[in-house]
């Protein structure tokens, strides 16, 4: 008898899980950035939520919730109903690298959240004014340690990965620059180029296009060896040797969102990403397509908050 009400409480999840999957969705889903608007991260969301819709169905609807680094569109998210019309285009700054450095932060990464799936991965760009009478790294570092102090560094915030990015430079090099945090990489860029800031990390996607339009002059990449798709740059680790950056963007649920739709949405984004039209988007951008699975993708957001746990107490950077 019991094995029977096991078998037929089995059979009802069951079923139950896949009508759930056939009627959704039923209405547009949200999808929260949580940078200002006009951003890169505002484009990759719409090249891949274009795909998306046609399979789905219905429209994505793409919000801009910035500040604090990330967090607050981020914190939105986490506390949202699980019910899969909700979801965030998280970053590797406020899943992976807040934790470490902000001790106050409304949610745990690891916790408040159901991964669903990396969708893209790609370097920052070190770029600097063009004002500036440097060229490489090396006459980076030289002018740096010459003018103790005197150059400014921007980033999307504090705490961002712009902002470890530059500090990591600090304490790598030897050199004393100045941290000048910005509300997104918009204004940023725009400050470069009006030659109000000295030098930068970017996301590649965000600044190639400037960098290429002679607005601002790109040094070296942050990956540790050169990008395929961009062979003639340099990178920061043939000057600083061991010097990394990898950023990336996922796609998250609220936690409880039904593992059904879950797994649904991540078989989108992966058809998504792999689409010809995406990829090229994505080669001219220099973002590489990833697409993993929920679990990988879980796995690696625990294995990221290791590892910049670790390159932040050993660069010494503090939320500040």
């Amino acid at each position: 008898m019991k094995a029977k009400l096991i078998i037929s409480l089995l059979s009802m999840a069951l079923f139950s899980a896949g009508a759930l999957a056939q009627a959704w969705p039923s209405k547009p889903i949200r999808l929260i950035i949580p940078w200002p608007a006009g951003g890169p991260a505002e484009g990759l969301a719409r090249v891949v939520t274009a795909k998306m819709t046609e399979a789905l169905g219905q429209p994505f609807i793409i919000e801009a919730k910035p500040g604090a680094n990330g967090t607050i569109g981020t914190n939105l998210v986490a506390k949202a109903a699980p019910d899969g019309y909700i979801i965030l285009l998280s970053h590797l700054g406020p899943t992976a690298i807040s934790p470490s450095l902000q001790k106050d932060l409304p949610y745990d990464p690891l916790k408040d959240f159901e991964p669903i799936t990396q969708v893209i991965s790609g370097p920052t760009l070190l770029v600097v004014r063009n004002g500036l009478p440097i060229r490489s790294v090396k006459e980076l570092i030289a002018y740096a340690k010459a003018n103790p102090g005197k150059l400014s560094y921007a980033s999307v915030g504090v705490a961002s990965t712009t902002h470890l990015a530059g500090e990591m430079l600090n304490v790598a090099a030897g050199i004393s620059t100045l941290h000048v945090p910005y509300k997104g990489s918009t204004p940023a860029i725009t400050d470069m180029m009006g030659e109000r800031v000295d030098f930068a990390f970017f996301g590649i996607s965000g600044s190639i296009q400037q960098a290429k339009a002679g607005q601002i002059r790109m040094l070296a990449i942050s990956t540790l060896k050169r990008s395929p798709n961009f062979p003639d740059i340099p990178a920061v680790a043939e000057t600083v040797p061991g010097f990394e950056l990898n950023s990336w963007y996922g796609m998250m649920a609220p936690a409880g969102t039904p593992k059904a739709i879950v797994n649904r949405l991540y078989q989108e984004v992966a058809a998504a990403v792999k689409k010809p039209d995406v990829v090229e988007w994505m080669k001219q951008s220099g973002l590489d397509p990833v697409g993993s699975t929920p679990e990988e993708h879980a796995a690696y957001i625990r294995a990221e908050t290791v590892k910049w746990a670790k390159a932040i107490k050993d660069a010494k950077v503090t939320a500040n």
